[in-house]
């Protein structure tokens, strides 16, 4: 299969270099231009408070994780999860693994040390090939491994930020998350690159 994902020309190193945003992370801090799209989809929503526990899956290199602590406070909690290593952030809990396994779901259960988690992060995507009817199927299973961790370990009323793309599947997973939550919002924050098909899901209102 031909790979056609714009990651492998010149035209896309180009754009990801002269990017606003990829130069505002290097002037802030973040790990990766994505910690705009959170701050935004936050800066409208408000979903973070201080003192609460988050999760962060597929969280390498870790712009999503720096974004969350610095909103939960040094009260709360934030558990980074990803099966690449990823460098530590102060404050920030990291255990590398795949989150399906049982040995890693162990770890983050003692981690987690009982609590019930307020906000689940999810900024995966799977590695694209540039053909939609495969990309899109993977990106809407990763959507729903994150919707069936959260329905584990949130609390109720807790909040499910996630991204998926657009495609054959997309209703039937909007519907899923309608089942669980009471509000589920779809966005495409300014961050997001025009050419991109992502959308973020911000599903509130968990009804255990």
């Amino acid at each position: 299969m031909s790979d056609r994902s714009p990651k492998n020309s010149k035209e896309w190193l180009r754009r990801h270099v002269n990017d606003p945003f990829v130069q505002q992370s290097v002037k802030d801090g973040y790990r990766s231009r994505a910690a705009y799209k959170l701050l935004q989809l936050h800066d409208k929503y408000k979903f973070f408070k201080p003192g609460q526990c988050v999760v962060d899956l597929g969280a390498a290199p870790g712009g999503w994780s720096q974004v969350a602590i610095q909103k939960v406070g040094d009260n709360g909690k934030v558990f980074a999860l990803d099966r690449l290593d990823m460098k530590p952030i102060a404050g920030v809990t990291f255990i590398q693994g795949d989150f399906t396994e049982s040995e890693v779901e162990t770890l983050f259960i003692s981690a987690l040390e009982g609590q019930k988690v307020d906000v689940v992060l999810s900024d995966m995507a799977p590695n694209l090939s540039g053909e939609p009817s495969v990309d899109q199927p993977r990106a809407i299973y990763l959507c729903e491994l994150a919707l069936d961790f959260a329905m584990h370990y949130m609390k109720p009323s807790g909040t499910l930020v996630m991204k998926t793309f657009h495609g054959k599947d997309f209703e039937s997973l909007l519907k899923a998350l309608r089942a669980q939550f009471k509000i589920v919002k779809v966005e495409k924050p300014e961050a997001s690159r025009v050419h991109s098909k992502e959308v973020y899901f911000l599903a509130s209102g968990f009804k255990l």
